[in-house]
């Protein structure tokens, strides 16, 4: 299964500071590396050097750290830019041009023919001068890229026998699965190179069009915490582990998965901003079952309303009782967890009492717990 071997692209430190309020200091990349690393991401990709001098210096001083995932760094089609990356000592280089007419016209003006010329002229620089380096070629808006631009610039570029990864990006958020399926598809059988995906979530997309670009054979997906970079951001690194965990846990056994709330927690903390309620296995509503019938089968066996297990993420499941949608299994579940040994009929009437007082106000667990004991002193 093409689920069983890929590697992460972890970009937190590159797409993730393109984010609204992201302004990462050289200590707080330090720990989001470390962080990273201990976690289990193969690859952690940084801004370009050539953004500024803090970039560039943040650079070397994650490479000093030594982390066991390789460094990368994303730059222009550009020798300039190219002569910068190598000297910082990364361990790979992400080069990207923009193909699209949109990005031919607003961003660089160069023809298709100039694309593949520019792309041979960097790409046979940075080989020349670092042989053994981690080397990708990347378009940019490649969904709104004309079909046949595309497959002609990769093509040449798989020609050149330069590079060990061909990118694909979505970089507008615009692909259906579909498409990305057929266009990773069709790079995989045409080049016989490793592909990496890059997909943004405008649309709402990024984790289901990561995981056709898996299916379809990519080898390489890019992420972020909590999802974070320009606009909407793109596939998030919990949104993607909760996606192939679903489908089997061994695909991502290889990772730290007790790591992710630590990760997510800080990047929240880092950015100003509160984790959604609703995100992948962090969020403040992930594992809290409410309704009565759902309460009472998670009791008998959690896997009955629970894709994912929370004790894997280090977090716990909460059955919510303080409402009018409650149930007695739920009551009695509670009871049980405080050492209480009611009957039945005793916790059926204190459900009764709870409905119609959540009619007005939910209960808060305290007042529930108040209730439950008042019946063992009676």
């Amino acid at each position: 299964m093409p689920f069983e071997n890929f590697s992460v692209i972890e970009s937190t430190l590159r797409e993730g500071e393109q984010f609204s309020t992201a302004t990462f200091t050289t200590a707080q990349k330090l720990e989001i590396v470390r962080l990273l690393d201990a976690f289990g991401v193969e690859m952690i990709e940084m801004t370009s050097p050539c953004a500024s001098p803090q970039s560039e210096a943040d650079i070397r001083a994650v490479v000093a750290t030594n982390p066991r995932a390789r460094i990368l760094t994303h730059i222009r089609c550009k020798k300039e830019d190219a002569l910068v990356a190598l000297d910082t000592g990364v361990h790979g280089v992400d080069v990207v041009i923009g193909t699209s007419p949109q990005l031919i016209k607003h961003s660089h003006g160069k023809s298709i023919r100039q694309i593949i010329d520019t792309a041979y002229e960097v790409l046979s620089f940075i080989r020349a001068q670092a042989p053994d380096i981690i080397l990708r070629f990347s378009t940019e808006d490649s969904f709104r890229s004309r079909e046949t631009d595309l497959l002609r610039v990769y093509l040449a570029v798989a020609d050149m026998g330069l590079v060990n990864r061909l990118g694909v990006a979505d970089t507008v958020g615009v692909a259906l699965p579909s498409r990305v399926y057929e266009l990773v598809h069709q790079l995989v059988r045409l080049t016989g190179l490793d592909v990496e995906f890059h997909g943004h979530n405008d649309s709402g997309c990024a984790i289901a069009n990561a995981c056709a670009a898996l299916e379809a054979g990519a080898t390489h997906i890019d992420t972020t915490v909590l999802g974070i970079g320009e606009r909407n951001g793109i596939t998030p690194l919990g949104g993607l582990v909760a996606r192939l965990y679903t489908l089997n846990k061994a695909y991502v056994q290889k990772y730290d998965l007790q790591l992710l709330p630590v990760l997510d927690q800080l990047i929240a903390e880092y950015c100003g901003i509160e984790i959604p309620f609703n995100n992948y296995i962090t969020g403040s509503s992930a594992f809290i079952h409410k309704a009565g019938i759902h309460a009472k089968a998670v009791l008998a066996d959690p896997s009955t309303y629970e894709a994912l297990d929370p004790a894997d993420f280090g977090l716990t499941r909460e059955i919510a009782i303080g409402h009018r949608l409650t149930g007695w299994n739920a009551v009695r579940g509670r009871a049980q967890s405080l050492g209480l040994n009611l009957s039945d009929a005793v916790l059926q009437d204190i459900t009764r009492q709870i409905k119609e007082r959540a009619d007005t106000k939910p209960l808060t667990l305290a007042e529930i717990d108040a209730l439950l004991r008042a019946e063992v002193t009676a």
